[in-house]
């Protein structure tokens, strides 16, 4: 029976034999090829999107665990945050790195130790009996995660033929962007019914059926090579990279530059990265190829993808936030809110990504944009102390459809335009510029949510001087304190409201803000991808 009636169009039919064993023995397109085909192509690109999955869920279900956590460990706030930023510090030191530790142990052996790195860390974090613990298994758990989204993307690219770019990049961008969407949901439900451990723990079955898998069926094309290692380069972009991330997510937390240690960490980030740029632009061997950034779609591809890394993920990061502190939403009813959101990502990406080739990729990104903020602008109107579940799904839905249109055409516009050469490393551009987005967008948020309660609520305190309630509270009699308390509690309330409007109508205009940059892409070539210039 052809294997193409798993799913036509998609999984095109070839014959697959079997062999005694029990491998699928379908030939390559070509020698040397990773395009596959058949039921052999979907063993793969189901075990690279198992794998790419745990990593983007990872960044977000533990949200909605920290309180549970901080709470079983005995940990403050502050010890409890570290949770994430060690992941997160792991993390975007790796992604950089991950084109040269390709060539260094071979793409194959390397996506498979980063898949089996991440599932074991996970079992420690569910196993840890202290927040010590928990902390260094999640920084080796980043670690490993690193390796896992920009390996992803290229293997993606690699099993299927080039004129199916954008279905590669739509399943990619699947695992990508409805991950980090959906986190807060399975969070929510698998604290609230089992256990906070639970979020690490779910890692252990896709990790191993993934790596099982891609050690059987994917073809090892590319083999490991003796490349020197730039100690010099690693050491500066750990330094510089970790303390930029370090000053991130911990500035607001410690009155930025009103803290030595933020004050510290800030000149060691700027000096270390300066200097890894300078060395990395001149050594021999680098291990980030920044000279790539010469190429003008890798270029205003990244930029592009930290402007949008700071609305998709902000928003994510702050309507769990919203919901769960004015509106009293539990962990799952939070998370259902964020999947009527994540639900059109998950059914128009693939679409999206068939149409990217066939349609400029400016042109969809422009209607993303516009999509996504408009959808943004109305739900930050509606925002209000008791805005009702069903008031907010259809901002949300609006969100979705856009954001549907916004990663996957930048993706394929990217990759199509450079050579096999340079996947690698314009897909660890990409995924480390929207992960730097994201991080900008939680300090940036963060930052202004607190500035704005603190104006909403000195301007609607100022109006209890009013007559009209003066009046009010004189008359109560004995029953004024009563008042007193609930105007302070309506205050606070409303205050809240404000400000979280304040904040989505600034995600709003970032996420328009990205539209002037769209227009420094390339219209992707039919002929064949563009050459390295510096143009």
């Amino acid at each position: 029976m052809s294997t193409g009636s798993i799913a036509p169009g998609v999984f095109d039919a070839q014959a697959a034999p079997v062999s005694r064993a029990g491998a699928l023995d379908t030939p390559p397109a070509a020698p040397g090829s990773g395009v596959e085909y058949g039921a052999r192509r979907l063993v793969i690109v189901t075990a690279i999107l198992l794998a790419t999955l745990m990593q983007t869920l990872d960044t977000t279900i533990i949200m909605v665990a920290l309180p549970y956590i901080q709470g079983n460990l005995g940990a403050t706030l502050d010890e409890a945050t570290w949770i994430t930023t060690g992941f997160i510090i792991a993390n975007v030191v790796v992604i950089p790195l991950t084109p040269w530790l390709q060539r260094r142990f071979g793409r194959k052996q390397y996506f498979i130790a980063s898949i089996v790195g991440f599932t074991v860390a996970s079992v420690l974090c569910g196993m840890a009996q202290s927040l010590d613990q928990l902390i260094a298994a999640r920084v080796v758990q980043g670690a490993f995660g690193g390796g896992l989204l920009a390996v992803a993307q290229s293997l993606l690219r690699d099993t299927f033929p080039e004129d199916q770019l954008g279905l590669s990049q739509g399943l990619f961008a699947i695992g990508a962007i409805v991950g980090p969407a959906i986190g807060p949901t399975l969070g929510g439900i698998l604290t609230d019914q089992l256990s906070w451990r639970w979020v690490f723990d779910i890692n252990v079955v896709p990790g191993i059926l993934s790596a099982f898998l891609l050690w059987l069926y994917l073809r090892n094309t590319e083999q490991p090579q003796r490349v020197p290692l730039d100690a010099a380069g690693l050491s500066l972009l750990a330094v510089g990279l970790g303390s930029f991330q370090y000053v991130l997510d911990e500035g607001e937390r410690n009155d930025w530059f009103n803290d030595g240690t933020i004050v510290a960490c800030s000149v060691v980030a700027a000096v270390g990265l300066i200097a890894f740029v300078a060395w990395e632009l001149r050594a021999k061997n680098p291990i980030v190829a920044l000279r790539a950034l010469g190429h003008r779609s890798i270029a205003a591809g990244s930029a592009i993808g930290l402007a949008l890394g700071f609305p998709l993920l902000g928003s994510v990061f702050m309507l769990p936030q919203y919901v769960n502190v004015l509106l009293n939403y539990t962990a799952t009813l939070s998370g259902l809110l964020i999947l009527v959101r994540a639900a059109p990502i998950a059914l128009l990406t693939p679409l999206v990504g068939v149409l990217a080739q066939r349609v400029d990729a400016r042109l969809l990104l422009g209607v993303g944009v516009l999509i996504v903020s408009g959808g943004t602008i109305w739900q930050a109107l509606i925002m209000t102390s008791d805005t009702p579940f069903a008031t907010l799904v259809a901002p949300l839905v609006l969100q979705g459809i856009g954001t549907a249109f916004l990663a996957v055409p930048l993706l394929v516009n990217v990759l199509g335009s450079v050579g096999t050469e340079l996947t690698a490393t314009a897909s660890s551009f990409l995924n480390l510029s929207f992960q730097l987005g994201g991080s900008i967008a939680s300090a940036v948020l963060v930052t202004i949510l607190d500035r704005r309660l603190a104006f909403h609520l000195s301007t609607l305190a100022g109006t209890t001087g009013r007559p009209q309630i003066v009046g009010i509270l004189q008359a109560a009699g004995r029953h004024r304190r009563e008042l007193l308390v609930g105007l302070s509690q309506l205050i606070e309330q409303q205050a809240a409201a404000m400000t979280f409007a304040d904040v989505f109508l600034v995600i709003a205009a970032a996420t328009f803000a990205v539209l002037p940059l769209v227009l420094a892409l390339r219209r992707a070539s039919s002929s064949g991808p563009i050459p390295l210039t510096m143009e």
